[in-house]
């Protein structure tokens, strides 16, 4: 792993992005790295801008702030749109392709997985999302283990959602072994 990874996820309020990177953190620090996990969104409790950054570390992090991001996670096409300037050249960028529909050329890896549309379909609910990319970024960067994650998930999310939350994130593992996925842009 490199020395210092720099995520940013982002989205709208409602849209799990926050508890996304408190997850990853988490995970992180269970795989036996440093992780610095910070948040942002509008007043609002849903439908405004929200982000949450999430830097792992081999070493120790002196600097709590993403500069230019290694991976951008982009729920939806406003999040897209505002963070897609923050991206380091060769990043990758994940994308709900459910609410993200136009992406600049870049040159970074691109990966479309259609988070939302999968979490409506299988749960009947869009909040279970942010476990499918989830476990899309697993299968794709690799930058947790798989059992940091679920491990984070169980800990963090409600009893009565848990096992709902688990299937998404395993949904997002294996939509990364087929062709939804798409890059390099």
């Amino acid at each position: 792993m490199v020395n210092r990874i720099e995520i940013r996820i982002a989205g709208h309020g409602g849209q799990g992005v926050v508890l996304a990177g408190q997850i990853l953190g988490k995970a992180a620090v269970y795989d036996g790295k440093n992780a610095l996990q910070t948040q942002s969104y509008g007043s609002e409790a849903r439908g405004s801008s929200a982000k949450s950054e999430v830097i792992i570390s081999d070493h120790r992090i002196n600097f709590p702030a993403v500069r230019k991001c290694d991976i951008l996670i982009a729920m939806n096409q406003e999040a897209l749109d505002k963070n897609l300037v923050a991206l380091k050249e060769k990043a990758i960028l994940i994308v709900d392709s459910t609410n993200v529909h136009e992406i600049p050329q870049t040159k970074v890896r691109v990966f479309k997985v259609p988070a939302t549309e999968v979490a409506q379909k299988t749960f009947g609910k869009s909040l279970y999302a942010n476990m499918v990319i989830l476990g899309a970024l697993a299968k794709i960067t690799q930058i947790v283990s798989t059992k940091a994650l679920e491990r984070v998930i169980r800990e963090s999310v409600p009893p009565e959602t848990m096992e709902a939350n688990l299937k998404a994130y395993k949904k997002g593992l294996q939509l990364s072994n087929g062709s939804v996925l798409q890059g390099p842009n």
